[in-house]
């Protein structure tokens, strides 16, 4: 365990930051799963607030912004398919 005081207060902010990261995370995986389950008109209008979640995710580093862009070719891809 840290002795300093202030990397007491780094491994407490790096705790708040990994929750925070998993939280919004989870929240977009749960997003796309819930995507993946809709058809037709739904899936049109639920696609861009699934893609500005991503996209959010990849400009706070919490995923590579390559995975970002592929999930999101995937998500376009399949909205094609269906309409």
């Amino acid at each position: 365990m840290a002795n300093h005081k202030a990397t007491k207060k780094d491994v407490r902010q790096a705790a708040k930051r990994r929750d925070r990261n998993r939280y919004y995370g989870k929240t977009t995986r749960n997003a796309v799963r819930d995507l993946k389950a809709t058809e037709g008109a739904a899936y049109g209008e639920a696609l861009p607030n699934v893609i500005s979640m991503i996209d959010k995710l990849a400009k706070r580093g919490i995923i590579h912004k390559n995975k970002a862009s592929n999930l999101k070719s995937k998500l376009v891809r399949a909205s094609k398919a269906t309409a």
